[in-house]
């Protein structure tokens, strides 16, 4: 059975992994809204979107101060939880934002 600070700890290390994973899709829709008025296209776009997903990433390590087992049960937490929903969201938002500014 597990003491109840581990469990605890499970506890709070799933609250920062939703939280990562709601900032980073904010952080896509965001992106894709300034990738789409800037007018980036074709790869520099989707470039663009994991240049931001690498700064929200090392943001989240440099605020744990690079103490990641304290927060988050792994690195692949930290590096991959939402990536692809958040890369769902940036295109959507990037291409709206786009047709926007640049074609109507």
């Amino acid at each position: 059975m597990l003491s109840t600070n581990t469990t605890r700890l499970r506890q709070l290390s799933s609250s920062n992994i939703r939280l990562f994973s709601l900032s980073r899709t904010f952080l896509s829709i965001i992106a894709g809204v300034i990738a789409g008025i800037v007018g980036l296209t074709n790869l520099t776009g989707f470039v663009f979107y994991f240049f931001v997903m690498a700064i929200t990433s090392l943001g989240l390590v440099a605020k744990a101060k690079f103490s990641i087992h304290a927060y988050f049960d792994s690195w692949n937490s930290v590096v991959l939880d939402g990536f692809l929903s958040g890369l769902m969201s940036f295109v959507l938002f990037w291409t709206f934002a786009y047709d926007l500014v640049h074609i109507f």
